[in-house]
């Protein structure tokens, strides 16, 4: 029975966690870490409860039923496991964050070297470079514990501890008065934000990469395959929380360098510029063409390998079709991307909590649909409520919306979906017992 080596298996995390620290991940917890001040730390344990706790958790979830989001969305359906699928492939793939990731890396890398800030062709030219790099690693999925896990992936992690480090060694300022909002509610705040890194909807991309690259070695138990998938999530588990208190740090300790930042790629930049000068924004602008890039190559990879299954084109079509879109998208900037973004990640995020969470309680039901369908569908109408709330058309819902429980906290799916979860469990403890394909044996 093939067994991966223990470099191998380092190798394996750290290329899980090459994957998840992406453009997201290094942008917002700076502008947490400014904006909550003196509340930092509250912020931050909210924020890692969304960006780290389950991501990883959604890669164990996935790792117990040895598949993708479409194994671990059965109980609620063929149909609706695959909206919810698809959904969650095109947010975190050519809409939003692989776009983000082209952006991101602008507007640290090249945009502060501009004499002209208001023209469109530089952009233009970066993302076709830029996803000629991603497309060309892409083609080849099964070479990606070699070219990430052994050569990006380290290189990352290398530019990121040097980042950590030099905000813990040297902070450029000090901390401001939080935000309104911060000193109210900082812990849920922190919470809300967590989504915009998208890393619970990575996971459920992810989760079936981290598989094959351990076939690659020809491993084949499930067991054994389910072993090391959890390994690599944990993995990366520590190296997101580490890169996430270093970057709450520098955001922090930044506030009176750049109290007015519209957002963290800003922090970051001004940091950088005045702790090392122009040799930190060659750094930086490595660091970050690297840590995008190689989210970017696994979204794409992903992206064509799930969209192959369901429509007559081969995975290499599917790679060209999926970068060329999302060049197209990331040349709308940075700011509209979030902008657009966060509605969707608001409605979107709830229904997928609530299908991690729920798929390790699978063995105390008799039928597990009867408990994943209510929660998913209030789940779902509440999230979509909360993101209209959050975009340009707020003004067209009801004044009820926003009285909510736990609406002022942006949690306001949280309370039905407990309340209907109870009422699911005694309805099912009341029903016959019905056996399902799905189930957890």
């Amino acid at each position: 029975m093939k067994q991966l080596t223990s470099k191998d298996i380092i190798a394996l995390g750290f290329m899980t966690f090459a994957l998840f620290v992406g453009a997201g991940n290094i942008i917002f917890p700076p502008i947490v870490g400014l904006q909550s001040g003196e509340n930092v730390w509250i912020a931050a344990l909210g924020f890692l409860l969304t960006a780290v706790g389950l991501p990883v958790i959604t890669v164990i979830a996935l790792a117990r039923v040895g598949g993708g989001i479409e194994a671990l969305s059965s109980p609620i359906g063929k149909t609706a496991g695959l909206i919810l699928a698809m959904i969650c492939y095109l947010s975190v793939g050519p809409l939003f964050a692989t776009p983000r990731t082209t952006t991101v890396s602008f507007e640290l890398g090249i945009a502060p070297l501009l004499t002209d800030k208001e023209s469109p062709w530089p952009l233009f030219i970066y993302s076709v470079v830029y996803f000629s790099f991603v497309t060309l690693v892409s083609l080849y999925p099964g070479k990606l514990l070699d070219s990430i896990g052994r050569v990006l992936a380290p290189l990352k992690i290398v530019s990121l501890a040097i980042l950590g480090l030099a905000a813990l060694l040297w902070p450029a300022g000090h901390h401001l008065p939080a935000l309104n909002i911060y000193q109210n509610i900082p812990f849920s705040k922190g919470f809300v934000e967590g989504y915009l890194t998208m890393d619970t909807l990575g996971a459920l991309v992810f989760g079936i990469i981290i598989v094959n690259a351990a076939r690659s070695r020809g491993v084949s138990s499930p067991r054994l395959l389910t072993r090391y998938t959890i390994i690599a999530g944990l993995i990366a588990g520590i190296g997101l929380t580490l890169v996430y208190l270093s970057l709450f740090n520098l955001g922090s300790s930044s506030g009176s360098l750049v109290p007015d930042a519209a957002n963290g790629a800003v922090i970051l930049h001004a940091y950088i510029q005045q702790t090392f000068g122009d040799f930190g924004s060659l750094f930086l602008a490595v660091m970050i063409f690297i840590a995008c890039m190689v989210t970017a190559i696994g979204l794409t990879c992903a992206c064509a390998e799930f969209f192959s299954k369901l429509i007559p084109l081969s995975y290499r079509t599917l790679v060209f079709i999926l970068s060329g879109f999302a060049m197209v998208i990331s040349n709308l900037g940075l700011s509209h991307l979030i902008q657009f973004s966060v509605p969707v990640l608001t409605a979107i995020y709830p229904p997928c909590i609530a299908l991690v969470v729920l798929s390790f309680t699978s063995r105390l039901w008799r039928s597990e649909s009867r408990i994943m369908i209510p929660v998913m569908l209030v789940t779902s109408l509440v999230g979509i409520l909360d993101g209209i709330k959050a975009s340009a058309l707020s003004d067209l819902l009801p004044a009820w919306v926003g009285h909510l429980p736990g609406a002022n906290q942006g949690l306001a799916w949280l309370p039905p979906a407990l309340i209907v979860l109870a009422l699911a469990a005694i309805v099912d403890r009341f029903m016959p017992l019905h056996r399902e394909a799905t189930k957890m044996p």
